[in-house]
């Protein structure tokens, strides 16, 4: 069975059940989605995880209605607000980084199923201006700002469940007069990244 947790169920509106695969609403940002998920797959054995939704878009990377394979995803609010390393005792170390399974990107690395490859970021404060974007921009280098990509990644990731990110670009990251929203475009480009990459799938995880 393949688990895919959206954020909010009209993010994935239109999207064409499958036996395989279940549909979870999460809630909104990364407590509630860590929460979700975890739970999911505490109750139920996945294969795979899919988290799937809307996001923001970083300008000179993606366009309003691309859709994003995310390779690696960051926790931007965890640790110092420079980026500088905490000294922690007993070599503790802090988790801002997790990636989506390498074998689930291949694909995306040999060009099918239409969709960029970048970076992602989790927020749990949506970015409204231009210098917090050019800020995030600097230090990450990202594609995309979702607020429960890492959630998500992590939570499949301590449960040993192989977990991918597809995004859809409804907003530019930025200031919210010129961010182009679009809820539909972003939510299709989503629901078509998921499909596709269904289609694609080795039904081995399922």
């Amino acid at each position: 069975m393949i688990l895919i947790v959206c954020a909010l169920r009209e993010e994935l509106s239109g999207f064409a059940e499958r036996p395989y695969a279940t549909v979870v609403q999460s809630g909104i940002g990364p407590v509630e989605a860590a929460i979700a998920t975890a739970r999911a797959l505490a109750v139920t054995r996945y294969t795979l995880v899919i988290n799937a939704g809307i996001a923001g878009g970083f300008r000179d990377h993606v366009s309003v209605g691309d859709s994003v394979a995310v390779i690696e995803e960051y926790y931007v609010e965890i640790g110092r607000e420079d980026g500088l390393e905490l000294d922690l005792p007993s070599g503790a170390m802090l988790d801002e980084k997790v990636i989506s399974d390498p074998r689930l990107l291949s694909p995306y690395k040999e060009g099918l199923l239409g969709s960029h490859l970048g970076i992602g970021v989790t927020s749990a404060t949506v970015t409204t201006s231009d210098l917090r974007a050019a800020h995030l921009a600097k230090r990450f280098n990202p594609s995309v700002e979702s607020m429960e990509g890492f959630a998500v990644l992590r939570a499949a990731r301590r449960a040993s469940v192989p977990a991918i990110e597809l995004r859809g670009i409804s907003n530019l990251v930025g200031n919210r007069a010129s961010n182009e929203w679009d809820f539909n475009a972003g939510r299709d480009a989503a629901v078509r990244a998921v499909d596709a990459f269904l289609d694609n799938l080795d039904l081995g995880f399922a």
